[in-house]
């Protein structure tokens, strides 16, 4: 096997330690080997950086396991070629498994070049992409704790849910700030409702006439402290993330012409995948990066269904959601499309589907400096049409119909 890599190191990474192989010899000979045991510490990871220079290694190969990998990387960047693959990948054969045979398993890969590096963003994205997912994270702790909520209201008796669409609107939010208050009647806190809400105020009043104690007080005052407290932490996380999104508005901007994608979606697409699209070198390959099409598996000339493969699942979430949101909007392609899948396989398949085309859209905007551009409805129709008229002739065949199709001006030809 041909060596490409004459100088390399291979690092098995933990939580504590980084357990280091270095493989120096030319082409066609067997390589000398050195091991050393690091700390992962700074000044440890700084040892590791020095003794690798002055041994004149050029690669570093190491597993994205976790996040324990992202110090080493930082420390040694800019000093080395390093590739970090993933560990799947790179897994050794059974019965070798100890830290010294990893890291020299990974030193003999990237000897030989075979190692496929992953894909690390540059510093800018990185921290965009903290933002963003930490913003994800407040977010479902907040819905989470409003369910909390709605379910302690519940065990009270208290049924608002079940007469307002948005328990945590203006007119929600002041009827339960009353009754952690306490004192006040049902009529007077139904008093509180605001706009078209005003028409429901003798339903209201019996929902919010339930049996509510000092305990469900106390755990109502905390939970809607928590919700508070959690709605300004992402409020200041939107100012942070707009600071960010500075170098990159025009393409936040074009994304956002995306059916179903919005503001958090586009960012989240630019700090997922990139701007630089030449990483990936096709959109198929960006798709199989994310995750959101479907994997390979075949043999004897047989192919399985193993479902989408495994990728970035931030990304995929995203792309996901935007698909849900672009299947209600109504005349587009992405609807036109989630339906006719969905017919087939089920709303799931329907949303990773679109999910799917709004990356491939995405990619092709990011490479090309465009907008987005709707196909329209009936895009499918058109494209597929032989396909479209054999079917709607078998469904009039099974309700009783026979039908003879012909073009529309060979039938304004055709005698009455």
């Amino acid at each position: 096997m041909e060596v490409m890599v004459e100088r390399g190191c291979g690092l098995d990474v933990h939580e504590a330690t980084v357990v280091a192989c270095l493989l120096t010899g030319a082409p066609g000979s067997k390589p000398r080997k050195e091991i050393r045991t690091f700390s992962t510490m700074t000044a440890s990871l700084r040892e590791l950086r020095d003794w690798l220079r002055e041994a004149g290694c050029t690669h570093v190969a190491m597993e994205s396991t976790g996040v324990y990998w992202w110090p080493v990387y930082l420390v040694l960047a800019g000093y080395f070629e390093i590739v970090v693959g993933n560990a799947h990948h790179m897994k050794n054969v059974p019965g070798r498994k100890t830290d010294v045979k990893d890291s020299e398993w990974n030193g003999q890969l990237l000897r030989h070049g075979l190692v496929r590096p992953s894909f690390v963003p540059a510093k800018p994205l990185r921290e965009l992409r903290d933002l963003l997912r930490y913003r994800r994270k407040l977010v479902d702790g907040a819905a989470a704790e409003r369910n909390r909520v709605l379910k302690l209201l519940e065990t009270a008796n208290i049924k608002l849910s079940s007469v307002m669409s948005d328990v945590f609107g203006v007119s929600g939010m002041a009827m339960l700030r009353a009754l952690i208050v306490g004192g006040a009647k049902p009529a007077e806190m139904a008093g509180l409702a605001r706009g078209t809400l005003r028409r429901k105020k003798a339903q209201l009043e019996l929902a919010l006439d339930g049996c509510i104690e000092e305990h469900h007080r106390f755990i109502l005052a905390m939970q809607l402290e928590r919700i508070e407290a959690t709605e300004r932490h992402v409020s200041t996380l939107d100012q942070r993330i707009n600071e960010k999104l500075v170098p990159y508005q025009d393409a936040h901007r074009r994304l956002m012409t995306i059916p179903g994608v919005d503001w958090f979606i586009a960012a989240v697409i630019i700090a997922e995948l990139g701007v630089d699209m030449s990483v990936y070198g096709s959109a198929a390959h960006a798709a199989a990066w994310a995750g959101i099409c479907p994997g390979n598996h075949e043999s004897a000339g047989k192919r399985k269904a193993i479902g989408v493969r495994k990728g970035n699942v931030h990304l995929k979430t995203a792309l996901v959601t935007a698909a849900v949101c672009a299947s209600r909007q109504a005349g587009s392609y992405l609807r036109d499309k989630y339906c006719r899948v969905r017919a087939r396989r089920g709303p799931l398949r329907a949303a990773v589907a679109v999910g799917h085309k709004i990356l491939i859209a995405a990619y092709h905007i990011l490479v090309t400096g465009g907008e987005y551009k709707d196909l329209g409805a009936g895009h499918l129709d058109k494209a597929h049409r032989n396909h479209t008229t054999k079917s709607l002739i078998r469904r009039l065949n099974r309700l009783g119909y026979q039908v003879m199709v012909m073009p529309v001006q060979t039938a304004e030809a055709a005698p009455a």
